[in-house]
């Protein structure tokens, strides 16, 4: 039986000023340039355009039914319209970072649905356990072990790890179908044992409701729907796992390099279930910005690849990391706190890999963490 995760506090044992020195320099940046903290009008376009991304090469996959390599093109843009999607209008809305307008980042959080997940396991796991355990391993689901994959220091598990900076991006690709097939089902009844879901059974029973309405509604309209209308099945199936693993493979890699690269840290509470670090230094000693000057790049992964602001600040809008960056960068090294930063992309990359490969052969460890 799963346990009840237990409480960690953040101790701030040099009483660094950092964080609270960063949150009057960043509010005020926002009330001297008159700038809202929400996406706006900016966001508003880059959803549609991403959604329509999503969208209308389905409406144009059922209504031509075209020959089989246009309709491969056509999964392959649903795919990375959808984690368009997940990254840059969901993850914003789930924040609260979307809209000053609760109604409308609660409804824009439901497109998650697009991809057959349900939005209410998604909060407790990346809003509550990653972005205030990050990178600790008894909280962040994010890198825990996973059958064969390994992300962080600390946990043993089957030796086959050893291989896995060859073999874990095939994985990354089941990501989202996961989240289609078993993932919803199996955080919802977790996280009411962990007792990190804490809502009374009546609410449960109304989340178990939408989970199980989701699903039938997704697989009816992206799998049932064309199938219905003629395409062959094969093709139907093939497309919708291919949209997912390009899906997947797009936002697993986009997290692995924020948190699973050299120089992060993956502290574990100490025996009083302690962190002796404050909370936004551990962000910052968790969590590593890259390509930040590759526009078109923060465009697309919703300003993901500046991590190290989104952490501290997670109900800033993503369209704002640019602007802030110089002033986090700066405050940090005034205080004497890690910032940082892999420049290029395929540098960012070298060091996931590395460091899955370290991972993969740390000697096997024997004591039990619960």
């Amino acid at each position: 039986m799963e346990q009840k995760k237990a409480a960690i506090k953040f101790i701030n044992t040099d009483k660094n000023p950092f964080f609270s020195v960063l949150r009057e320099r960043t509010d005020a940046y926002f009330k001297d340039n008159n700038i809202s903290k929400y996406g706006g009008s900016t966001l508003y376009l880059k959803s549609a355009i991403l959604i329509s991304a999503y969208i209308v090469p389905f409406i144009f996959l059922i209504v031509f039914q075209p020959v089989l390599w246009v309709s491969l093109v056509l999964w392959f843009t649903m795919g990375v319209g959808i984690a368009g999607i997940g990254m840059s209008v969901m993850h914003d809305a789930c924040h609260g970072a979307y809209s000053e307008k609760k109604w409308l980042n609660e409804y824009m959080g439901y497109t998650l649905s697009l991809a057959g997940a349900a939005v209410s396991n998604w909060k407790m796991q990346h809003n509550i356990l990653h972005h205030t355990y990050t990178n600790i391993v008894t909280h962040d689901e994010d890198i825990q072990n996973k059958l064969i994959l390994k992300f962080n220091p600390h946990f043993p598990i089957n030796h086959i790890v050893k291989f896995q900076h060859l073999y874990a991006f095939l994985f990354y690709g089941i990501l989202t179908l996961y989240w289609v097939v078993a993932k919803d089902m199996v955080q919802y009844f977790s996280f009411i044992k962990q007792g990190v879901n804490k809502n009374s059974k009546v609410e449960n029973a109304k989340i178990l409701i939408q989970i199980i309405l989701i699903k039938v509604f997704y697989v009816g309209i992206i799998i049932v729907l064309p199938i219905t209308l003629g395409i062959p099945t094969r093709e139907v199936i093939g497309g919708f796992l291919f949209m997912h693993f390009v899906a997947g493979i797009i936002l697993t890699v986009i997290f692995q390099l924020a948190h699973t690269v050299e120089g992060t840290k993956h502290p574990l509470p100490n025996s009083s279930g302690n962190i002796e670090t404050d909370w936004a230094i551990h962000q910052m000693q968790t969590t590593v910005n890259f390509c930040p000057n590759t526009k078109w790049l923060s465009w697309y992964v919703g300003g993901l690849n500046y991590q190290v602001e989104h952490h501290l600040f997670p109900r800033i809008s993503h369209i704002h990391y640019p602007a802030i960056a110089p002033i986090v960068e700066a405050t940090a090294k005034e205080f004497g706190v890690p910032y940082m930063v892999n420049h290029k992309f395929g540098d960012a990359l070298k060091s996931h890999i590395k460091l899955l490969k370290e991972f993969g052969n740390l000697p096997k460890l024997n004591e039990a963490i619960n």
